[in-house]
Order: C-alpha cells, then sequence, then structure tokens
C-alpha cells in the first residue's frame, strides 16, 4: 500500500494495493472488421491511440488480431506494475478475451472476492482485472454487477464478438460508427476521425445536436457517429451491432417518513463520498460555496478527520475583481468566495484559491483547447473556456476532484423547477426559461447571430418538441400520483436523461484535457433511485429546493451557506472581455474565407460587433458572439463537411 501523502494536509484515503489505480484517467478505442486482416494495421490504431492522448498522455497500448484491434492511453499516477492495457486474460495459451477499459469500479473489492470464490485468479489488485473477470462470469450481463463511472469494451476471440459498455448515467463518454464489416469505437469522436473510414461529416441532425440544451440519447454530433446511450451495452459481430439497456430507473413507492429519508441521504452520501475518497494521489473537493459542492467538502472532511487526522484539500475559483466589482444577474446572486471561506473556516480544509484572470479567458488557444477538448463548440462561452482553466489550475495541486455535479437534478434545485410557469411550459423548463433573456428570444441560446434560413432549416422548435415528446413519454410513473407529482417527477426525469448528460460530458472532456479526474458523488446510482421516488412534496419539505440535502447536511455547515439559493457556475463581469469578443468578431467578418460566414446573419453580427448598449455586455448576448467565433474555429480545425 501506498502511504505516500497519508499524513500530509489533503492526504487522500490509501486503503487499496498501488496496483489498483489503473483504470483512472484513461481513453479507449478499437476497431472490428470481419472482412480485413487487422493484424497489420498498428499505424491505424496508433493514430487513434494517440489522438485520445489527452486522456492518458504517460502510457498507451495497442492490442492487435486478425479481427479485432484495441487501444489505449492512460496517466500513470504511481508505478503501476502489470498495469498495462489492454488487458489480456488467457488460459492455456488461449486468448480468452482482451479488454480496454477506463473509469473507477467502487464495488471492485467486494467483486474480486466473489470471482474468487467463483474460481477466478488474479494476478493483480486492480479494478481492470476485476471487470475483465466479471465479464469472463457474466458475459454481457457484467455491466449489472458494477458500479461507479466506466466505459470499457471486451474483445472474445471464440465467440468473435466485441462488447460495449457504459456506466449508469454516462458519466464516461463513449462514441462509435458503424461499418459494413464491423464497427469503429472510441471515448471521443477524435479516435475515430484519426481513423480514415470516418469523416467529420454533418448534417441537420448533427447541427441541432449541437445547438440543442437537451440531449437527445444516442444522437452524435458527426453524421456517422452514435453515442452509445448510458446504461447500454452494445454487442458487435458478423450479424451487425445490437444495444441492449441493462438499467433504467423505476416508479417505486417511497414508504419512508421524512426523518428516515433524511437519515437515509446522509447514510448514502457518506457512504458514496467514502468510496470515492479512496485514492492512492492527491485529492480534493472543487469548492465553489453553493450547497452542492459544500456538502460534499463537509461530508469528506468528517470522514478523513476521523481517519489519521487527515484535512480534505479544497479549491476554489474566482475571476480577477469578480468579487469587489459583482453585479448580480438574473440567476447570480451574490459572488461564490465568501461563502467558499466560511466553509473553508469551519472544515479546517487545506484551502488553495484560484484566481482566474480576463487574460486568461481571452485566450485564443484557450478557446481552441476547449473545442478541441469537446471535439466541437457550444453554446456556453467563457463557462467552458473558465472550467478548463480551472481544471487546469486544479491539476496542479490534485489528480482527483469531487464535483457536485448531479444534486441539482435528484434533489431539485434549479430555479425552473419552483416557477409555476416554467414547470407548466410544454417544453423543457430551461428551454423555457431561454426565451425571457435577452440574447437568446429571437432564437435560443447562442444563435442569435446565425442565418435566419439556417435557422428555418434546422428547425429548432420542432426539434424540441419532438424530442421532449419523446422524453416524457419515456418517464416512469406510480400508480395514483397526484397531477403535481406526475409532473415533477417527469421533470425529474427529463433533468437526468436530457440535461444532465449534457453537463456530464462537458465535466468529463474539459478535465480529461487537463490530466485531472473529476468525481461525481451525486451520480451514483443508489443515491439517484432513492431520489426519483421521493414525492416532491418531501424535497420541499420546508418549501425551498434541496430541501433533503439541506436537512441531511444541517448540523455540518455554516447557516449562510445552508441558506444560499442555487447559483450556477460563474461568469466573468469584466467589460474588456466583450470588447475583446467585439473585435474579434470584427476581425472574422473582414475574413472573406471565414467558414462560418455561411452560417450566420452577417448584417446582425456587424451590428453586434459595434453593440455598446448595457445588453450587449450580458452573458446571454455574449454568447452569440462566442458560437460564431468557435464555430469558425472548428469548422477550419476539423475541416468539416457541412450537408444541410
Amino acid at each position: 500500500m501506498s502511504s505516500s501523502g497519508a499524513h500530509d494536509a489533503g492526504g487522500p484515503i490509501t486503503t487499496r494495493d498501488p496496483l489498483d489505480m489503473e483504470g483512472r484517467m484513461c481513453g479507449i478505442t478499437g476497431w472490428v472488421s470481419f472482412s480485413r486482416d487487422l493484424s497489420i494495421a498498428r499505424p491505424t490504431m496508433e493514430s487513434m491511440t494517440r489522438a485520445l492522448g489527452n486522456r492518458g498522455p504517460d502510457a498507451d497500448g495497442v492490442w492487435l488480431d486478425h479481427h479485432a484491434a484495441l487501444g489505449h492511453t492512460r496517466t500513470a499516477v504511481i508505478d503501476l506494475a502489470g498495469g498495462s492495457q489492454p488487458m489480456v486474460a488467457e488460459q492455456d495459451g488461449r486468448t480468452l478475451a482482451v479488454l480496454t477499459y477506463s473509469g473507477e469500479v467502487y464495488n471492485f473489492g467486494a467483486l474480486r472476492d466473489r470471482l474468487r470464490r467463483a474460481g477466478h485468479r488474479f494476478r493483480t489488485s486492480s479494478d481492470t482485472e476485476v471487470v475483465l473477470r466479471a465479464y469472463l462470469e457474466w458475459g454481457a450481463s457484467c455491466a449489472e454487477h458494477l458500479e461507479g463511472m466506466f466505459a470499457f469494451a471486451v474483445w472474445d476471440p471464440s465467440r468473435e464478438e466485441l462488447l460495449l459498455v457504459r456506466d449508469r448515467l454516462g458519466v464516461k463518454p463513449l462514441f462509435y460508427a458503424a461499418q459494413p464489416d464491423g464497427v469503429l469505437f472510441g471515448s471521443e469522436p477524435k479516435a475515430l476521425l484519426a481513423n480514415p473510414l470516418v469523416r467529420p461529416v454533418v448534417d441537420r441532425d448533427g447541427l441541432r445536436e449541437l445547438l440543442s440544451t437537451a440531449k437527445t440519447p444516442g444522437q452524435a454530433v458527426f453524421r456517422d457517429m452514435r453515442e452509445l446511450p448510458p446504461g447500454h451495452t452494445a454487442v458487435v459481430s458478423r450479424r451487425g451491432i445490437s444495444e441492449s439497456r441493462y438499467w433504467a430507473l423505476r416508479a417505486e413507492p417511497h414508504t419512508d417518513d421524512l426523518p428516515t429519508t433524511v437519515e437515509t441521504v446522509s447514510t448514502l452520501l457518506d457512504d458514496i463520498v467514502r468510496r470515492e475518497l479512496v485514492s492512492d494521489v492527491p485529492l480534493c473537493t472543487a469548492l465553489s460555496g453553493g450547497l452542492d459542492s459544500s456538502a460534499l467538502t463537509a461530508v469528506a472532511a468528517g470522514i478523513l478527520g476521523g481517519r489519521d487526522g487527515h484535512r480534505v484539500r479544497t479549491i476554489t475559483t474566482t475571476f480577477e475583481g469578480y468579487s469587489d466589482n459583482f453585479r448580480p444577474d438574473d440567476t447570480r446572486s451574490a459572488p461564490d468566495a465568501p461563502f467558499a471561506a466560511e466553509v473553508v473556516r469551519r472544515v479546517g480544509s487545506d484551502h488553495v484559491d484560484i484566481v482566474l484572470k480576463t487574460s486568461d479567458l481571452i485566450e485564443r488557444t484557450t478557446r481552441l483547447a476547449a473545442i478541441r477538448a469537446q471535439d466541437m463548440p457550444t453554446p456556453y462561452g467563457d463557462m467552458d473556456a473558465s472550467l478548463y482553466r480551472t481544471f487546469r489550475r486544479i491539476r496542479e495541486h490534485s489528480t482527483v476532484a469531487l464535483i457536485g455535479e448531479g444534486a441539482d437534478e435528484i434533489f431539485g434545485g434549479y430555479i425552473w423547477l419552483h416557477q409555476p410557469d416554467f414547470v407548466r411550459a410544454p417544453t423543457f423548463p430551461w428551454v423555457a426559461m431561454e426565451a425571457l433573456h435577452d440574447g437568446c428570444r429571437a432564437a435560443g441560446l447562442g444563435r442569435g447571430l446565425l442565418d435566419p434560413g439556417l435557422l428555418e432549416k434546422i428547425d429548432m422548435p420542432g426539434h424540441y418538441a419532438e424530442i421532449y415528446r419523446q422524453a416524457c413519454a419515456e418517464a416512469p410513473h406510480q400508480d395514483g400520483e397526484s397531477a403535481a407529482e406526475h409532473r415533477m417527477r417527469e421533470l425529474c426525469h427529463l433533468h437526468l436523461t436530457r440535461w444532465l448528460p449534457m453537463l456530464l460530458d462537458r465535466d468529463d472532456r474539459l478535465s480529461m484535457a487537463s490530466g485531472l479526474e473529476v468525481r461525481v458523488p451525486f451520480c451514483d446510482h443508489r443515491l439517484v433511485e432513492y431520489l426519483y421516488n421521493v414525492p416532491w412534496s418531501m424535497k420541499t419539505f420546508d418549501g425551498r429546493e434541496k430541501s433533503l440535502l439541506r436537512a441531511a447536511v444541517a448540523d455540518k455547515l455554516p447557516q449562510p451557506v445552508l441558506q444560499r439559493p442555487k447559483s450556477p457556475w460563474p461568469v466573468t463581469q469584466d467589460p474588456a472581455y466583450t470588447h475583446v469578443l467585439h473585435r474579434e468578431l470584427s476581425a472574422l467578418l473582414a475574413r472573406l474565407d471565414a467558414p462560418v460566414l455561411q452560417l450566420i446573419d452577417v448584417d446582425g453580427a456587424r451590428r453586434a460587433a459595434g453593440d455598446t448598449s448595457d445588453v450587449a455586455y450580458t452573458w446571454h448576448s455574449r454568447m452569440n458572439i462566442e458560437l460564431v467565433l468557435q464555430l469558425d474555429l472548428w469548422l477550419r480545425h476539423y475541416e468539416v463537411e457541412l450537408v444541410l
């Protein structure tokens, strides 16, 4: 067992053998072809694997056979003997199965004991080998036995089948491109695009997905790709590709009273955080000062403080001059830093403040890095840039960070869930809310400068209407629930299946591009399942959002933090940032060869570049310019072919 940092401030819990840690921060890719000899495809496979170098810059490996080739990249957190991937299981000189795996299986210790009793022998102590042996024991149903965040592929030579698996909530990504004779797959689209069989073609469906703030399960931006949906497996054989769902939320009666429910939430959080604190490398919580990250920090501090007197490390991000010059907007009532400082004082953490400068966000290389990390532009502008920069700065202090993503979805934290007009809206409530913001009213978030003819072609209102109907039809309900409970359960399901996946994708890509592993305790499927069936009236028992979470940590946090309303990720308020955007847009419009010109309202863009009104400096209006600049970089650097 490694004891490095075991008695230092911010030291992790180290209860595993050092070999355990090989699974984390990895990229996976592969190619199955039943008509080619892939044993001679090493150059192509190495290109696909190198494309994922950001997910694991320290080591990579390629395994080749006649009809299958697998690749893997990893970040070495310590010197891992026997930890190379792809990992091969052999018996009597015969290959039984080959695995390429990314993620963390938190119950791997119990599974290893169970598999040992079933006769399996292990040569490492890693969760990777547990996953491989789980496949040999249970086949495709192995996914049902795993708890954690993961995406992996197993090639079975005797069956000539490839199994693709993605975790229940979709924390770890997995894309594939069907081929006439097999499949290509990878953690990110860039791995597939490194193979000449896949071209960066984007059609109307792909552009809709890029511009949408509600994900369509399985839909990728690039035309010839598909994203394996969360909680699904796919089997690739000579017969083709067959997807199956192994996990879905179920509606079941909630029989616990309020005190029991609060206690159950508290117990689950303690168990989840305890498991996710296990690490042989520096670990922290990303502390915003909001209820979600503060709750995780307080729970982690209690666990670490009870084990050899460790202190949790906390890291908070703010912008230069943000607190001194803060101006409230429609979703942010106060800066984060003072609330984070209250938590730090309360739990006695080993604290680091990260201060981002406007120049950090203005850098063109930062914008391009965020696009390359996500393989596409997004409507979120400097929120992407600042999150990317934050993850890079956190990586200077820690290798693993716990973040609060998922709490708003399961506890009911979003403002639009507590305003009747949005609850009753015949669409996704966050889409309904977009229409109220200056800069969004005409077209939607980030779409204000797109060409009206293009907007008519892609028909975002029609797109939202269709996927909204599909999403509502999927939501499971309990018998006899009231109309109000029916609607709120429906909205919870919409958030978990259409909103949260977008945030998890963003977190994964921007953190992995920075060499940082982020863990999301609130996305543990046990907590999600439990809270899905808690009545809305109990989730808001004190008349506020996230009542249950407040009650579960009421004795652990200072009152100002407990009573703080929801506040999203901060955006810069420095007018210099908007000035630079205007200059960059003017320069782009002067370039007749700019590929984005075919997609935008050029006259409208010129007016936006010269707009000095107060509205022009709001973050919603700014996003219109940011999306145009991102689209141009993306079209050029990815050589995107638009088929609209």
